[in-house]
């Protein structure tokens, strides 16, 4: 008799230096995303049929995430039990070692739960040092965790202002790539928070490599700019949450 899936939710962090991105690539390139190392982790717990993480989150090359999620769907050989939450993540975590990757929580869900899907909304933080007038003033510590704009320092007051133009819903169109599921994805998104705090710590959050950045606001200028690049600061830090519906 053959045993049902369990499906998971699992709850996960990154340091995404090294890999192409969260979403799986070809094994055969020189950056493979996080899902590889996963799904090549989670093959070690014996499953009846191959473990697919369904990410709720995508993230770009060199993006690093405090918190991503994921569900999956275990079926362990006849007369096996499912694994408990905590024996999940001890056997992924054992199997990640040594990448940079960590499983930080894991539940038990329903089947008709989707990680994309039911995912309600979703938090970055960009990092920005300032004050640096050359990459090799960045500190050791802060190297791959921020951006550091020459150019002096921002009006954080005028970036705040400009920021609340932002909230509220949008259609993104114009901003986002071209590819094979564009037509069924959504463009619009609601944006529920932008803020734009001085900040002295080592914070580490999620990014993505694109991004609304309000410099030329901050510069005295009027117009918003695109920015294309991994976006993290130090002294400076822009939240952003959106609702997300997924079509």
């Amino acid at each position: 008799m053959v045993s049902s899936p369990t499906r998971y939710l699992v709850f996960f962090q990154y340091f995404g230096t090294k890999y192409s991105g969260v979403m799986e690539t070809s094994n055969d390139q020189s950056m493979v995303g996080v899902q590889n190392y996963l799904e090549k982790a989670a093959q070690n717990l014996k499953p009846v049929v191959p473990i697919k993480f369904c990410i709720s989150s995508r993230t770009d090359t060199g993006v690093h995430a405090l918190c991503n999620s994921a569900h999956l769907d275990i079926q362990r050989a006849p007369g096996k039990p499912a694994f408990s939450e905590k024996q999940l993540v001890y056997s992924l975590n054992y199997h990640l070692k040594p990448e940079p990757i960590r499983i930080l929580n894991a539940y038990r869900v329903t089947n008709s739960f989707h990680a994309r899907f039911s995912a309600l909304s979703r938090t970055y933080i960009y990092r920005l040092l300032m004050g640096c007038t050359h990459y090799s003033e960045i500190p050791v510590f802060e190297r791959d965790l921020c951006w550091a704009p020459a150019g002096g320092y921002l009006n954080v007051p005028a970036m705040q202002d400009a920021a609340q133009f932002l909230l509220g819903t949008h259609d993104f169109s114009t901003f986002r790539s071209l590819n094979s599921e564009t037509p069924f994805q959504s463009p619009v998104r609601t944006i529920l928070q932008a803020d734009i705090r001085p900040s002295s710590g080592f914070l580490s959050q999620h990014y993505e490599d694109r991004c609304w950045l309000l410099l030329p606001s901050g510069k005295r200028q009027l117009d918003f700019l695109l920015v294309s690049r991994p976006i993290f600061c130090s002294l400076i830090y822009l939240v952003r949450t959106t609702k997300t519906r997924e079509s």
